[in-house]
């Protein structure tokens, strides 16, 4: 299904996807309703034939050469290469044939070659990562030298912005094969080696004659996806090739007007999942003339702090309300507890393995395998529960956005944060911290309703007071005198004397930087992402929220009449006696429920759920039973808060 969306002024095209089951077919020569395992298996059948074809490609072509004149995007004539990846590799005469005796149609080839293509085009930008740091290679690798940093920086294609961390990672790769083999290595190609071909058919790069996509009239949410797949592993001939259909059920989220692609097939666990491209029209994000702004800022104990400001016409910035905040503390305790099992199991198995040595038939063999599906079972659990986080945190932020009527979500680049240097606990925690995923997902939901995500400097947002710029002073929080760390944040400066939540000043100072600096928002290059690269002294002085005088409450006029006995919530005046029948009149007092919490629903989960790893640590914010939704609170809006009534549940906002 292909054609083009209409635009009007202000409008821009995305494309996004969705994943989804196939959960059956039917083949259409015979008639026979395949259920899903069979569907799995001749989609596998037709996966491993393209896979095997992937790998002669990539392997046949992994040098830097073959991968320069690819990237070059010209071929041996100076003609311009195709934006498609098999058209490209046609182009420069790649080709590739399926093993001998088998046969295919040519479309499952496009398939084949359309994947090697995407995989050696992605490895062109490593490979320059990696020649500029061999060939500044520096002293000490464990610690560059300002002058080793710009020379690294310069031999780097837009090394310039680009984060340490990024060169810091490439340097340890090389540093880890200097110990191996007692050299550096000349390549990413000797670096890293023929990459693992996944098992997957890009039905993108097929027409009509493999595939087609077709939507129900009648039901939207309805698709009809009809492809070819082999009757056996190793088709002979074209009629070892029949079409199936499979019906496919769209999830809510894809619009009724979207222009639908085709899907790309994986076989996980023996089902079949379908990742769904489709195209549809949304508002088009304004880099510049933003006048509300939402500034989030990054925490440990308080994943994410959150607010929004105004910018008015005279160059004033007024915060509006006072923010919120998004906890999941009792997640990140999960996590931690997760990632210490993990921890044990790989090194068990790293013992098991010096005792197993060359031995096939030891004894510990059996256990060493259980404890590798172990490992790889916990990190799927580590992996669920940050894809969880990241999407909850989006939403939420995103959420606050469309509330607060902003156009522009302000983040902090933390890309080159590095978790070291901070003490075992704290380096531990920030570890965990899943800012990267939060921001991709982000930035995936802002895009649907025209909000643009743009990351600005981090520096001094929680040093500076956000109404004078004067240093802060950090000490305990007054309600909290108890709790360990310097959360509350005082202005010394006599005339502001601003205080408050060091979180809730930092989203003030990166929400106004944002709205002051937004002349200076650029769209980089390599990743489309908007950022603001810098900060300039002079809009810097601009960038302070105006402190908003409160509304005179003199008396005016005779004090209202307030009862002295207000009306109770609950009754005080006794309730006629209960009748031994079920019918009547209720009972005196609240009727029970006969519907009990979680225990963790019924504590106030504390920030410091994640303490210093000792032997039997149990988290107190991640008990059994409690659920996720349980750990990850969001501040709860102004008019849902009941102050007569009084809970020990905490916040579960």
């Amino acid at each position: 299904m292909s054609g083009r969306l209409p635009l009007a002024d202000g409008e821009l095209a995305r494309t996004a996807g969705v994943r989804t089951l196939v959960r059956g077919g039917v083949d259409e020569e015979t008639g026979e309703v395949l259920s899903p395992a069979v569907l799995a298996q001749r989609i596998g059948w037709c996966a491993d034939l393209v896979a095997g074809m992937v790998g002669a490609l990539i392997g046949e072509h992994w040098n830097t050469a073959d991968v320069q004149v690819l990237a070059s995007g010209q071929d041996a004539g100076g003609r311009k290469l195709p934006s498609h990846a098999w058209m490209a590799l046609r182009r420069l005469g790649w080709t590739v044939t399926p093993a001998e005796g088998v046969r295919v149609n040519d479309r499952v080839v496009r398939m084949a070659q359309e994947q090697a293509g995407r995989a050696l085009r992605s490895v062109w930008w490593r490979a320059a990562l990696t020649a500029g740091v061999l060939a500044t290679w520096p002293a000490d690798p464990r610690k560059r030298t300002p002058a080793e940093w710009e020379q690294v920086r310069a031999s780097i294609p837009g090394g310039e912005h680009l984060p340490s961390g990024v060169i810091k990672g490439r340097t340890r790769q090389a540093v880890t094969f200097l110990n191996a083999n007692g050299r550096l290595p000349v390549d990413v190609f000797e670096l890293e080696g023929v990459p693992r071909v996944p098992r997957m058919l890009l039905l993108a790069a097929c027409d009509r004659q493999q595939a087609t996509l077709e939507r129900c009239e009648t039901d939207p949410g309805r698709v009809l996806l009809r492809l070819q797949l082999p009757l056996r592993p190793d088709p002979r001939a074209y009629r070892d090739w029949t079409w199936v259909a499979c019906p496919i059920i769209l999830p809510p989220t894809v619009p009724v007007g979207a222009v639908l692609h085709l899907p790309t097939l994986r076989v996980l666990g023996g089902r079949v999942r379908a990742d769904v491209a489709f195209t549809h029209v949304v508002a088009k994000a304004r880099r510049a003339g933003h006048t509300v702004g939402l500034g989030v800022d990054w925490g440990v104990n308080t994943l994410l702090s959150a607010g929004a400001v105004r910018l008015h016409t005279d160059g004033r910035i007024t915060a509006l309300g006072a923010g919120g905040q998004f906890r999941a503390a009792g997640v990140l305790a999960k996590q931690h507890r997760l990632r210490r099992h993990s921890e044990r199991l790989h090194a068990k198995v790293d013992h098991y393995q010096r005792l197993i040595g060359v031995n096939e038939r030891h004894q510990l063999v059996g256990k060493h395998a259980v404890l590798r599906d172990e490992i790889r079972h916990v990190s799927e659990r580590r992996q669920n529960l940050n894809n969880a986080v990241a999407w909850a945190a989006a939403r939420w932020a995103v959420d606050q956005a469309i509330a607060a009527r902003a156009s522009v979500i302000y983040l902090e680049d933390l890309r080159s944060l590095e978790a070291r240097g901070m003490g075992a606990t704290l380096n531990t925690r920030l570890s965990q911290q899943v800012r990267g995923k939060i921001v991709d997902r982000m930035r995936h939901l802002a895009a649907e309703t025209g909000i643009a995500v743009v990351t600005v400097p981090a520096r001094n947002t929680s040093k500076h007071c956000p109404q004078c710029l004067t240093v802060l002073q950090h000490r305990k929080a007054p309600d909290k005198p108890t709790v360990a760390g310097w959360k509350w944040a005082i202005c010394p400066n006599q005339s502001c004397r601003w205080q408050g939540d060091r979180d809730h000043g930092a989203w003030r100072r990166i929400a106004a930087r944002g709205l002051t600096h937004q002349a200076k928002t650029v769209i980089d290059k390599t990743s489309g992402q908007m950022v603001i690269r810098a900060v300039v002294d002079k809009l810097e002085a601009t960038a302070v929220i105006t402190k908003v005088s409160r509304v005179d409450r003199s008396k005016t006029g005779p004090t209202w009449h307030r009862a002295t006995r207000p009306a109770p919530r609950r009754r005080r005046a006794p309730s006629p006696t209960r009748p031994h029948s079920r019918a009547g009149k209720r009972p005196e007092g609240h009727a029970p429920t006969g519907q009990r919490l979680p225990r963790a629903a019924h504590r106030h989960q504390g920030v410091n759920t994640i303490s210093t790893p000792t032997t039997g640590h149990r988290p107190r914010g991640a008990a059994l039973g409690a659920g996720f939704h349980l750990h990850a609170h969001a501040s709860p809006p102004r008019w849902e808060t009941i102050p007569e009534t009084q809970s020990d549940s905490g916040s579960l906002g």
